[in-house]
């Protein structure tokens, strides 16, 4: 059985299609096909399906994609075998939680480069939930983001906990302020980031214990905008205070009490357990870890 199917295998996941794996590669795409094709003959098992103009992974190719990870990172700890930091070359994938990559890891990403400045790292921001599953299914390699459950294909190292705070403007009105008293109406709107954001989730389940109901939702996908809609008295948000603090101290944002009973969410490293720590993995995990290891 011939690892470079494997490689190929991995890159068509990696890039979302056989014509980008083939450029990638610098392989014609009949080259691809072909491959792949020979890899489904050996393992005896149909691994892509063509649903609309996509090809996806069979559930065979689920079944045995964790395999090939344990073979191709084998080859690649070969690779990197007695490498020092400068030497360290290859790429890193890494995904954020929006919040943490803006106002956390800024000082991570810095280090990391000067430590390893061979490693060609690129990272993202997305929704905890779609994080999770992007290291499940191999996209990316490392995940920084907060505590949604434990899944069992992942290795999760806990990070510190970081303090939620309910916050509007200074301007809102003091009627509109008491967010203990249970069975209320009012009229003002939540902002906040995508339905599946773990402080929505956290604030939506205390507001529906409460009876407290808000006549609006508004959703965006920045902390910065939802602060300076937040200012601007369009409404509230429920954040985590590391993004807040310094609107707090200026007076911008005014904090409001509530009686949630953890207002923290913990933030953690993750990676696949099937994965081989590579050195580059083991450095980035190193600095994550010396960074956001105390809470707050």
């Amino acid at each position: 059985m011939d690892l470079k199917y494997f490689i190929t295998l991995k890159t068509i996941l990696q890039e979302g299609s056989f014509q980008k794996a083939a450029s990638k590669l610098s392989y014609t795409q009949s080259t691809v096909t072909s491959q792949i094709k020979s890899l489904e003959a050996e393992l005896g098992v149909k691994l892509f399906e063509k649903i609309g103009r996509n090809m996806v992974l069979t559930q065979a190719g689920k079944d045995v994609l964790p395999q090939i990870d344990v073979v191709v990172e084998s080859v690649n700890k070969i690779k990197n075998y007695g490498k020092s930091n400068k030497e360290l070359g290859g790429k890193l994938k890494i995904a954020i939680a929006e919040s943490l990559l803006s106002y956390k890891m800024q000082d991570v990403l810095k280090e990391f480069k000067l430590m390893a400045p061979k490693v060609e790292l690129t990272f993202t921001s997305v929704n905890c939930y779609i994080l999770q599953n992007a290291i499940i299914y191999g996209d990316i390699d490392i995940g920084v983001y907060y505590d949604i459950g434990k899944h069992n294909s992942v290795t999760t190292d806990k990070l510190g906990a970081f303090s939620l705070a309910l916050v509007c403007s200074p301007d809102l009105n003091m009627d509109k302020r008491d967010f203990i008293t249970p069975n209320q109406n009012k009229d003002l709107t939540l902002i906040g980031l995508e339905k599946q954001s773990i402080n929505r989730e956290i604030f939506e389940k205390y507001m529906k214990d409460k009876n407290i109901n808000l006549n609006n939702i508004i959703e965006l996908y920045s902390i910065e905008t939802i602060k300076k809609s937040v200012a601007g008295n369009l409404g509230v948000a429920y954040l985590p205070r590391f993004t807040v603090k310094d609107e707090l101290k200026k007076g911008a944002l005014v904090e409001l009490e509530t009686s949630i009973p953890n207002k923290k969410i913990t933030a953690q490293c993750v990676y696949h357990k099937n994965k081989w720590l590579s050195p580059a993995m083991k450095l980035f995990i190193k600095l994550v870890k010396s960074t956001l290891n105390k809470s707050e």
